[in-house]
């Protein structure tokens, strides 16, 4: 069946303004760094292996070193229970696809990144919305998830850290939704790309991976670790049959990764602590400074504290409106921000007055600065 697709807003605005712009304020990944900084981390004979890599193919389900460094960052997960893919995105897009289509009904949370939604639509599920809302602290409401179950439900799709909130569940809320679907013999895909870097360490939920057999956790190096550019992602599930119907609808894409970047990712994971406590210090050190920017101008804004992630969704006031205000800081300040319409999802009503920031990047006082002086001359 032919996939009709709707335009990835997201993508496609960013891929416009991202590298066009002068401050890019919108960023959900965290800062990254060089191949000579990670290489610095490496033991010398990750060092030299590297150097003297062949560039030729790598297993398709990841290199036996990968899917062990990334089995290693769960509890319950062997390598085995590991398929890699070129990003989160090709792990969503395949999966999605395999786990709910016609007949099925599937429940994704809202505000989502797009893809969460318009695949399983364009599969040919039938889904419904589980809006997270800002009065739960953007996070779980059993109750809510309860009621939009049906006979024919298949799939729950959920992401915490959430993106573009910010949010988290509470781990109780978490555990009680995985106890939920493993009754009822529900699939859940369980988006943790930014897990590892809540500045509470309290608020830091158990894998999915980890608490079910039939669960699946999808990860990537892009956002937590700040390594998008080796675009690894992966999903980790211990229903081995599955990940090989993956396996084999993998085929059809990238069919196995980069030789280069599965060596780098490798030695990342294998670090991986230091690299998320790097993120952890630079979200630390921005914080600050975001909310003394938003105390300053309350009038127009309505900041929410940072749970988990590198990004918020913070509410504009004015009269104009987000998505005219978002556009005049775009062309007037060079600054972008993703203003409430990239999020609107036809399954449930996002509120149409926030906007998307992004915290993890470093130096954010030059962004911040052109967005003051915007406001100062209006």
């Amino acid at each position: 069946m032919r996939l009709d697709l709707p335009d990835f807003r997201l993508e496609v605005y960013l891929g416009e303004w991202e590298f066009k712009a002068r401050y890019h304020l919108t960023a959900s990944d965290a800062e990254t760094m060089t191949v000579a900084e990670l290489l610095a981390l490496a033991t010398p004979e990750e060092r030299e292996a590297f150097e003297n890599l062949a560039l030729g193919y790598v297993p398709v389900p990841g290199g036996e070193e990968l899917r062990s460094a990334v089995a290693a960052t769960y509890e319950s997960v062997d390598a085995a229970d590991v398929l890699t893919f070129a990003g989160a995105e090709e792990a969503l897009f395949w999966a999605l696809q395999e786990l709910a289509g016609p007949g099925d009904h599937a429940i994704v949370t809202v505000p989502n990144y797009q893809s969460t939604e318009s695949i399983p639509l364009a599969a040919g599920a039938d889904v419904s919305g589980l809006l997270l809302r800002a009065e739960n602290a953007w996070g779980l409401d059993m109750d809510e998830l309860r009621s939009l179950l049906r006979p024919e439900t298949r799939l729950v799709v959920v992401n915490w850290p959430n993106n573009p909130t910010g949010g988290v569940a509470r781990p109780e809320d978490f555990r009680a939704l995985v106890e939920l679907c493993d009754e009822r013999g529900i699939r859940l895909l369980s988006d943790e790309v930014y897990r590892g870097v809540e500045l509470d360490p309290s608020r830091t939920l158990p894998q999915a991976a980890d608490l079910s057999d039939s669960a699946v956790s999808l990860n990537v190096m892009s956002k937590a670790y700040g390594l998008p550019g080796l675009r690894i992602g992966w999903l980790a599930c211990r229903d081995r049959e599955l990940l090989s119907r993956l396996e084999r609808r993998k085929h059809y894409t990238s069919i196995c990764n980069a030789g280069p970047s599965e060596a780098l990712a490798t030695i990342a994971l294998r670090n991986g602590e230091a690299l998320r406590a790097r993120t952890r210090a630079t979200l630390a050190a921005n914080l600050p400074l975001f909310e003394a920017f938003f105390a300053d101008w309350d009038e127009l804004f309505e900041w929410e504290p940072l749970t988990g992630g590198c990004v918020c969704f913070p509410r504009y006031l004015g009269q104009e409106g987000v998505e005219e205000f978002c556009r005049a800081l775009l062309e007037e300040a060079g600054v972008v921000l993703l203003p409430a319409s990239i999020f609107a999802s036809p399954l449930a009503e996002v509120p149409a007055d926030r906007f998307r920031i992004g915290l993890g990047r470093r130096d954010p006082e030059p962004a911040l600065a052109a967005f003051g002086e915007l406001l100062r001359g209006r």
